[in-house]
């Protein structure tokens, strides 16, 4: 099979310094890999807040060094964790008026993630009570819907994310990504994800390695080749959930990523359906 290209390619979901955990990049260093590698896009994801003020400093500094000679653009966005006050309207209203993209739902505040670690759950943000979306996350989903950003799952629970997915859609939200449902954090199996794009017609991001504790890491490609032939890959993408100092540099991570996919046989129109178009739309770029 022929070697990959990650010309154009878009990684929706990955982590870079400054953070509290290290990261393998900074967000210039991780601007820079993205020129390198000619790749169109990326989102740079943060457990304690926001990225669209990083996004943007990124932008300008390659505008700066760089000027016209490559069309490469860091985008930013919330998650809506303890740290910005949980499902907070005004927090996210004002991320999406500064450019952020994306609106993640809790990640290390989730319910779910909280109980699997075995977390006390008092300081726990919830996203659904008595079978239904907490109040002030239809606020949120109205700003989302108002600036046609995307909804990222987060680290919910399969049982939030079903009633979470539902109510997104009865309001109009038009992006909906669930987030690394093979992550046992969140722990969604096969057939969930199945009914997820069937009922609601959700995309799948489908990470390349999962952190199973201790600092170590499982591989999700054979699992996510599985679920590419079982879903179809119209609904599907491919991320990286990058940055960590245990797996390979996030390019790398990328390119052997879509390797695995093009080496098992799936084609090659099908693979850039999964790492330019889908993202692309979410993102509302050429």
């Amino acid at each position: 099979m022929a070697n990959v290209s990650l010309k154009g390619v878009i990684d929706m979901h990955v982590h870079s310094n400054p953070d509290l955990r290290l990261r393998a990049y900074d967000d210039f260093e991780l601007m820079e890999a993205g020129i390198r590698v000619g790749a169109r896009a990326i989102v740079i994801k943060t457990h304690q807040g926001t990225t669209m003020d990083r996004a943007y400093l990124c932008n300008r500094h390659n505008k700066i060094v760089h000027g016209d000679t490559n069309d490469f653009t860091m985008y930013g966005s919330i998650t809506m964790n303890r740290v910005v006050g949980g499902i907070n309207p005004k927090a996210v209203d004002t991320a999406l008026k500064l450019g952020a993209k994306v609106v993640w739902l809790p990640t290390q505040s989730a319910r779910g993630h909280m109980t699997k670690m075995n977390w006390d759950l008092g300081s726990c943000v919830d996203v659904v009570r008595d079978g239904k979306i907490v109040p002030e996350l239809k606020e949120v989903f109205q700003l989302i819907k108002d600036h046609d950003a995307v909804l990222g799952t987060g680290h919910v629970s399969p049982e939030e994310a079903f009633v979470v997915v539902e109510a997104a859609r009865d309001m109009g939200l038009k992006k909906v990504v669930v987030t690394h449902p093979e992550w046992w954090i969140v722990g969604m199996s096969l057939e969930d994800q199945i009914r997820l794009v069937r009922d609601y017609d959700v995309i799948l991001e489908r990470c390349y390695a999962q952190n199973m504790g201790g600092g170590k890491y499982k591989s999700n490609l054979p699992d996510n080749l599985a679920v590419i032939r079982e879903v179809g890959y119209k609904n599907v993408m491919v991320d990286t959930d990058g940055g960590q100092t245990e797996n390979p540099f996030w390019e790398i991570a990328l390119e052997e990523y879509m390797q695995y996919l093009a080496d098992h046989g799936i084609p090659e129109d099908h693979i850039y359906h999964m790492t330019h178009t889908i993202p692309a739309g979410l993102l509302g770029i050429e």
